[in-house]
C-alpha cells in the first residue's frame, strides 16, 4: 500500500522553501522517468534537468511567474521528438539490437510495418503521439518523487514556442511538453498545504463492464 500512501502525500505544492533535493534522490526519480514504458520502446522524447539560476528565471518569466520554477531545488523538462522518420525509427532499434547481442535485421520488418504505419498520419499525429508517450514517463517521475517524499508541481501552463527557443530544441528536432519543478514545500506559506485532498469518488471514476 506505499504507494497509494506517498499519492496520498503528494499535492501539487504551490510554494517551496528553496532547500536543494539530495542528488541520489534526483537520480532515483530520473531513474524512474527512463525506465518508463512507451510504444514500440522507442522513447520519442529526452528530459532535460535545468538547476541554473539565471536559466530558470527566464524560464519563469515564460510559464506564468510560476515561482516554484525558481524557488525549488530543479526543473525537468520533457522534450519530445517533433516528428517520427524513417533515420529515428531506425536508430533505436539498432541500438536495442546491439545491447541485445541480436542481428539488427531482426526488427526489419517490424521497422517496415510501424514506419509504415506511422509515415501517412502526418506531423501533427506524430507530435502529438511523442508527447503522449512523454507523458508516461512524466507520470511515474511524479510518483517517485513521492516515494522520495519530494514535492513535484506538473505544470503545463508556459508558453512552448518560447521555452523552445530558448532551450534551443528545434535544432535538436524537439519540442518541449510539460515541465515538473522539484524541491520541498514551504509548510508555513503554501496555502495549499493543509487543504484535503479531492479525486473523483471511484464509484463515479471506474466503470466496471
Amino acid at each position: 500500500m506505499s504507494l497509494l500512501e506517498d499519492l496520498n502525500w503528494r499535492y501539487a505544492t504551490k510554494k517551496m522553501n528553496g532547500e536543494i533535493v539530495p542528488q541520489d534522490k534526483v537520480d532515483y526519480i530520473l531513474e524512474a522517468a527512463r525506465l518508463a514504458p512507451s510504444s514500440s520502446g522507442l522513447q520519442p522524447y529526452q528530459l532535460l534537468v535545468i538547476t541554473d539560476k539565471a536559466l530558470l528565471e527566464k524560464i519563469q518569466s515564460i510559464a506564468n511567474n510560476q515561482f516554484q520554477i525558481t524557488d525549488g531545488s530543479h526543473l525537468f523538462v520533457w522534450a519530445a521528438w517533433d516528428g517520427y522518420s524513417h533515420q529515428n525509427i531506425s536508430e533505436v532499434f539498432d541500438k536495442t539490437t546491439t545491447e541485445r547481442g541480436i542481428p539488427k535485421e531482426t526488427m526489419d520488418d517490424y521497422k517496415t510495418r510501424l514506419w509504415g504505419m506511422y509515415e501517412p498520419l502526418g506531423a501533427e499525429w506524430h507530435a502529438t503521439h511523442a508527447a503522449k508517450q512523454a507523458y508516461i514517463s512524466f507520470g511515474l517521475a511524479i510518483a517517485a518523487a513521492a516515494e522520495q517524499k519530494v514535492d513535484a508541481t506538473p505544470m503545463e501552463g508556459f508558453d512552448s514556442e518560447a521555452l523552445d527557443k530558448l532551450l534551443g530544441l528545434p535544432e535538436k528536432g524537439l519540442k518541449s511538453v510539460v515541465i515538473l519543478p522539484l524541491g520541498y514545500r514551504d509548510e508555513t506559506n503554501d496555502w495549499l498545504i493543509n487543504l484535503k485532498k479531492y479525486r473523483t469518488p471511484k464509484e463515479v471514476f471506474i466503470t466496471e463492464i
